[in-house]
């Protein structure tokens, strides 16, 4: 009686133990096939991408807001002039639209020039009994040159950085203004230092690439008056622009 009581237990106990090893099979069967579609649907997202690494070069357009200002360094003379307490530069906004060229060196390295326009405004404001503004309407004629470094794409998306120089020139200036109504007049050519970051989005038809950039000028824009006497507790003038922008390229 024992016997057949221990031959059914282990009999049960057999049964049990390969209906676990049947149910772990099947569990890593259907793992791996659900892998299988995971992998697809990752291939699908990064399929956008694809389509355009065959490309050494493509065009685009981009449009930005931007908030601009000078920043000023005051002269020996603003020290011992009684009539103003200080010269500062406030900001303003604007807007700006380029053309885009972009060229690859290799899968994550590219050159880019962006020709176009901006629209900036700037203010100077000078602190004294009166509180006078000094402000600058613009447009520039803008041709940055940029070196872009990019991640490696991830699911449709890749982060870079770029960096650059641009020129710009101011085609509403008032440097050759006799009877400018301007307390200072401002050099139209302006060299700026860039530097920024933004993102990638590959779509079917497009890229979208949302970005944020600074520049700083590096040659001061100040056109010396000694007969205005705010031009001369003004040292030097220089840029400072921040842009936000959204690259259409394709």
């Amino acid at each position: 009686m024992w016997t057949k009581f221990y031959d059914c237990s282990k009999q049960q106990n057999l049964n049990l133990q390969k209906e676990n090893i049947t149910a772990s099979a099947l569990l890593v069967l259907l793992i791996i096939c659900g892998c299988n579609p995971l992998n697809a649907q990752i291939n699908r997202r990064n399929y956008n991408f694809l389509d355009y690494q065959h490309k050494d070069y493509y065009f685009g357009i981009s449009l930005g807001f931007n908030s601009s200002k000078h920043h000023v360094f005051h002269s020996t003379e603003f020290i011992d002039n009684p009539n103003f307490n200080s010269a500062q530069g406030a900001p303003a906004m604007g807007f700006n639209v380029h053309g885009i060229v972009n060229y690859k060196l290799g899968d994550y390295f590219d050159i880019r020039v962006l020709p176009g326009f901006t629209f900036a405004t700037r203010h100077i404001d000078f602190n004294n009994d009166l509180e006078l503004r000094n402000s600058f309407e613009s447009i520039f004629v803008d041709l940055p040159f940029h070196i872009r470094f990019k991640s490696a794409p991830y699911r449709d998306k890749r982060a870079y950085v770029i960096a650059g120089i641009n020129y710009a020139y101011d085609v509403t200036s008032n440097s050759d203004a006799r009877g400018s109504e301007n307390l200072i007049k401002i050099d139209p050519h302006d060299f700026q230092l860039e530097a920024g970051i933004g993102m990638q989005f590959f779509f079917p038809f497009f890229i979208l690439s949302p970005e944020i950039k600074f520049s700083q000028g590096i040659n001061n824009t100040l056109l010396f008056n000694i007969q205005k006497e705010e031009s001369t507790i003004i040292e030097k003038l220089l840029s400072r622009v921040l842009t936000i922008s959204f690259h259409f390229e394709g």
